[in-house]
């Protein structure tokens, strides 16, 4: 089969033929039918200290159709359509157990997705229903990750909602606080490309590039925001949420910062903010993003700005390491 495969620092990824997949117990093969292009591959594929394995085959964020399954496999037939939960864990712990492997002491985040097949074990299959596209199955991993972030802020109805970064998980956090009973949500970023796309979410406002565009926020919601969603994971922007949430008011950290950043703690402390970082989610939460798409909502495919082939795939991903109008990039193995 094909995959896109990283080999070092430096250079793209490789299209290349690897061997076909094959099932051991538990386990099922998939073909891929979509794969998300994710910032976190990006960073693990240029940040020395955090660098993917070389021949590591990338990708998280997919669906596809089962072709094959290995003994003892009994809740996923071949056929099935399935969007893949990429946290794995050894299956048998209390945290595996409980729909939590994010926390199983041999987590690993599994890809695999930048390939025409992928093997998984039945456990991280959720079977999409018949409504949903591979487009929708390989939107579920991102929209998680902005619901188990807004679950986690432990929102209010009505409370005031601000957003840094309109990234795919800015927009899936303003998604899902919209959704969970947000008041006035604004959301801000270095540059208006994605204005129109929080819109669509459920941000009522958003703030162009300015000065000070947080203090601008904080006036256009009628006083500071008592949750804070910071999404973009650059150095200094936690610090500036907490500076911008109210007192006793809540920050969310979804973006992923790998450089050393400063935190001045009596800003916090005087203030009595809590700082929440989130990480993972759970499978349940995992199961429950594909909801909405089911339910009718179109919003989330909006984030899809492009779809290319596996073969094109390596010059678009490096690209992508710069500032682009591009939001979701979906890469399409057939």
């Amino acid at each position: 089969m094909k995959a896109a495969v990283f080999k070092e620092l430096g250079l793209p990824l490789s299209v290349e033929n690897v061997a076909d997949p094959t099932p051991d117990a538990g386990q099922v093969v998939l073909k891929v039918g979509r794969c998300g292009i994710c910032g976190s591959d990006l960073h693990v594929t240029e940040e020395p200290d955090f660098l993917a394995p070389s021949g590591k085959v990338l990708g998280h964020e997919f669906a596809g159709e089962i072709v094959a399954v290995g003994a003892g496999v009994e809740r996923i037939r071949t056929g099935d359509k399935i969007a893949v939960l990429p946290l794995s864990g050894c299956g048998h712990c209390i945290s595996c157990l409980s729909g939590e492997p994010a926390w199983c002491d041999h987590r690993q985040v599994d890809g695999g997705g930048y390939a025409e097949y992928a093997l998984t074990y039945e456990r991280q299959c959720v079977v999409l229903p018949s409504t949903l596209s591979m487009e929708d199955g390989a939107l579920v991993e991102p929209l998680a990750v902005g619901l188990h972030g807004v679950a986690i802020s432990e929102m209010k109805p009505g409370q005031k909602i601000l957003v840094i970064g309109a990234g795919p998980i800015g927009l899936a956090a303003i998604f899902w606080a919209k959704r969970m009973g947000a008041g006035k949500i604004a959301a801000t970023a270095s540059s208006m490309r994605r204005a129109e796309l929080a819109k669509q979410m459920g941000a009522e406002i958003f703030v162009a590039p300015s000065a000070d565009p947080v203090a601008e926020a904080v006036e256009a919601l009628g006083g500071p925001p008592d949750i804070v969603f910071e999404c973009v994971g650059k150095p200094g922007l936690i610090q500036q949420a907490v500076a911008t949430v109210r007192r006793r008011g809540t920050v969310v950290v979804l973006g992923l910062c790998f450089k050393p950043d400063t935190l001045i703690p009596v800003i916090a402390v005087g203030k009595e903010v809590r700082i929440q970082c989130s990480g993972f989610y759970s499978l349940q939460e995992f199961q429950h993003a594909a909801t909405p798409l089911d339910a009718g909502d179109v919003a989330p495919r909006s984030m899809i700005t492009d779809t290319v082939s596996l073969e094109d795939m390596p010059p678009i991903f490096e690209a992508l390491r710069e500032r682009t109008t591009q939001c979701k990039v979906m890469v399409k193995p057939w």
